[in-house]
């Protein structure tokens, strides 16, 4: 009877590590960061056409921002005059609020879609997208990266990045690795 006990647990305690150790034998998703506007201004020299990009992006931003705000305080007088029961304010406001809405909907399309086009346009054409892309690849494999992300989105509202450790910026690493192949 003891000898059975005994068998059980072994048996038990052999599929216990067994398991234990297959899971630990998986893969760890590791994930880096990267600052490219450090980057871009480490080397301004070489990245005007990064630059220009980047200008056009805060500046498309900065007039999001506006019309997102325009149609916050439409909304909230839409909400005071339905309070106060002025029905005819409540509705030329709700009108207002409409066209607001669409032309911030067709402004953000259009925006996204030039961003884009110019985007593609510079990632297949500019040399220093080539070799940034290149190094922060390359680094990212060597270090056993699954993903690297860019700390500024600055074509988001929020940054995608909320918290990170600043053991996983490789961004001093790309721009070291960028030196000898920029002349810096």
């Amino acid at each position: 009877m003891k000898s059975r006990k005994f068998r059980a647990f072994a048996s038990i305690a052999f599929l216990a590590a067994f398991a234990v150790s297959g899971a630990a034998a998986q893969q760890i998703t590791r994930i880096a960061v990267v600052d490219l506007q450090r980057i871009i201004m480490a080397y301004s020299k070489d990245s005007g056409a990064f630059r220009e990009f980047e200008l056009k992006k805060t500046q498309i931003q900065v007039e999001i921002d506006k019309m997102s705000s325009e149609i916050r305080q439409l909304q909230a007088q839409k909400v005071a005059a339905d309070k106060a029961g002025d029905k005819p304010g409540s509705q030329k406001l709700e009108a207002e609020l409409g066209a607001k809405v669409s032309t911030y909907k067709d402004f953000v399309r259009t925006k996204q879609a030039e961003l884009d086009a110019e985007a593609k346009s510079l990632s297949s054409s500019n040399q220093f997208y080539t070799t940034v892309y290149d190094k922060i690849h390359s680094i990212g494999e060597s270090e056993g990266y699954s993903i690297v992300l860019n700390l500024q989105s600055a074509d988001a509202v929020m940054s995608s990045v909320i918290w990170y450790s600043p053991m996983i910026d490789i961004t001093d690493e790309v721009i070291q690795a960028l030196a000898p192949k920029t002349g810096q």
